[in-house]
């Protein structure tokens, strides 16, 4: 990589932040546009309270990146788990999103120790508990 192309990297990475920040705000206008009635079915259809939908739209479509990187720290194959126990994987996902111990478990990923610690503060720890006695 040239020294020249290293500082555009940084432009475009901070360009592709904006962007999804703008987007994230204009599906945010999108769901407060909707009246009571239209989110609340919406909510049933998704299978979660309105109050759970309100916070995962806020939280944006990023809110759950950690667990396919937790799933495969830990040896467990996301696809498989997709194909096997789709309704799982979908209630492991709305877990990881509403998570409150986001930086920890990002440090945890980030330094390779994940494996050693997620049980300590990750709520999905039970059922990837059970996933791994499923297996054996």
């Amino acid at each position: 990589m040239t020294a020249h192309a290293k500082p555009y990297l940084r432009v475009e990475e901070l360009i592709n932040t904006f962007s999804d920040w703008l987007r994230h705000r204009r599906e945010l206008s999108e769901m407060r546009q909707l009246d009571r009635t239209d989110f609340e079915r919406i909510a049933g259809d998704l299978q979660v309270s309105p109050e759970e939908l309100d916070e995962l739209v806020r939280n944006g479509p990023h809110a759950a990146d950690e667990l396919p990187k937790l799933l495969q720290a830990l040896g467990i194959d996301e696809a498989k788990l997709a194909s096997a126990q789709p309704l799982v994987l979908r209630d492991m996902e709305r877990v990881c999103a509403m998570c409150r111990d986001k930086a920890r478990c990002d440090r945890d990923l980030a330094a390779g120790t994940s494996t050693e610690h997620y049980k300590g503060y990750c709520l999905n720890a039970p059922t990837i508990d059970q996933l791994g006695e499923r297996a054996k």
